[in-house]
């Protein structure tokens, strides 16, 4: 039986080792923190055992099949649910909702497009016309990777509301990045599947669950090949004679037959010098999630998108009482206080729900993921490398890796799938497991 060491315990680590289990192989994942799930994780509140929170709220669409695939081998696709509804609420509480209705895709949006509030018809029309020019030019235009999606944005003559509460509020979510800094290619990448392939791909799953009980050990028990090692980090990655020989963890050495690296591409240069992996080019883009417990109910909302304001979304947590916030490409959060980023979210809060100007904070946290995504920029996509690397026993994982998708959790399960079948075309054994996207 082929052995495996997977290193790294985040969406694109577990998916490997998940493909490779299922494949046969005796796999071993090294992870350095103490629980699973990388930068999608959950844990206990500091301070306040009792309360589990995510480290940041994560969504799926349903153009997600990867994903989706990778819950159904642990056995929880009953956790996550989705909602066909989306909400924008402008300052003052207006909310408008955007659902497909009976036309096919891509006209679905039609009828609920033409009563968004947000939106003036000069609005729609540009928003009409754009979305026309996306469809034609998808897997057409070749340049879409050396511009920016404003410059896209601009070319088609979109309205300058239509690009802030459209276009930049979606994208900029979904990207973790800023239009006039993401490359026009992830933007047709969102729109196309997420808007316009398909009448039901637009529908977004929420975990029901915090999201390390998605992969806590009970869910790979039924794979008995696969050992989970947690707070066990990796030093080096052992090279000798253009292959590696063995992992340094703990001051021991692991030896496998294979090896696949799923750690973020900053670590991995130190971890693995012999690739000669250079960084540069490379930038981060940070996300921050800010979790506030009020005394008394803000909202009935599930969730929602929020205009014109540095809180892109909120997701109702328990009851209206706990809200978490999200905020993509905060830079201008990053310095801020941890006080002044609460009174900054608190504030905004109540131009949405008047009851925010009332209510009394019982307990606040939040969380600045720095180095959350890859910086979606121009020109970055022939740097991401492929699943197999120049040493011929290593392999390389990570939504950061060339996967087909932006920096998401699809983009990490895909990236796994392409390590494992990477493998398996080593061993000699070749197995299929990523899926199709649906358009």
């Amino acid at each position: 039986m082929p052995s495996a060491i997977v290193i790294g315990g985040g969406l694109a680590g577990l998916a490997t080792a998940a493909a490779l289990g299922d494949a046969g192989f005796q796999v071993e994942l090294l992870e350095a923190r103490g629980f699973l799930g990388g930068r999608a994780s959950s844990y206990p509140l500091p301070g306040d055992g009792s309360e589990i929170i995510d480290n940041c709220q994560h969504l799926l669409l349903r153009c997600c099949v990867n994903i989706m695939d990778f819950y159904k081998r642990l056995d929880v696709v009953d956790r996550i649910h989705f909602h066909k509804k989306f909400y924008f609420i402008e300052p003052g509480g207006q909310t408008s909702v955007l659902s497909a209705g009976r036309l096919p895709a891509p006209f679905h949006f039609a009828g609920s497009f033409r009563k968004l509030g947000f939106l003036s018809l000069g609005d729609k029309l540009s928003i009409a016309r754009g979305l026309m020019a996306l469809r034609r030019e998808h897997g057409s235009r070749r340049d879409l990777d050396q511009i920016t999606m404003l410059d896209w944005l601009r070319e088609k003559r979109q309205t300058e509301t239509a690009i802030r509460r459209f276009w930049g509020q979606v994208l900029v979510s979904a990207v973790n990045e800023e239009l006039d800094r993401m490359a026009a290619s992830h933007g047709f990448h969102v729109f196309w599947l997420g808007f316009l392939a398909a009448s039901n791909s637009y529908q977004m799953g929420i975990p029901a669950v915090p999201l390390g009980e998605l992969y806590a050990p009970e869910a790979w028990k039924r794979m008995g090949n696969v050992r989970l090692n947690l707070r066990t980090p990796v030093d080096r990655v052992v090279v000798e004679n253009g292959v590696v020989q063995a992992v340094e963890a703990l001051g021991e050495q692991r030896t496998a037959d294979y090896y696949i690296s799923a750690v973020p591409f900053e670590r991995l240069p130190a971890m693995v010098p012999d690739l000669g992996f250079d960084v540069n080019g490379w930038e981060h883009s940070p996300i921050t999630g800010i979790h506030l417990w009020f005394d008394r109910s803000l909202t009935q909302l599930p969730h929602a998108t929020l205009l014109d304001r540095t809180i892109q979304w909120m997701f109702n947590k328990s009851g209206g009482r706990y809200l978490q916030l999200v905020v993509s490409a905060s830079r201008s959060l990053v310095d801020m206080s941890r006080a002044d980023v609460i009174a900054l979210a608190v504030r905004e809060l109540a131009e949405f729900f008047p009851r925010a100007s009332e209510a009394k904070i019982e307990k606040a946290h939040v969380v600045k993921e720095v180095r959350a995504t890859f910086s979606a920029k121009p020109g970055l996509e022939q740097l991401r490398p492929p699943s197999a690397s120049e040493i011929p026993n290593l392999f390389l994982a990570g939504d950061w890796t060339r996967c087909g998708w932006p920096a998401t959790m699809e983009g990490a399960v895909r990236s796994g799938y392409l390590a494992a079948e990477a493998v398996t075309g080593a061993a000699g054994q070749p197995r299929k497991f990523l899926l199709p996207d649906i358009a």
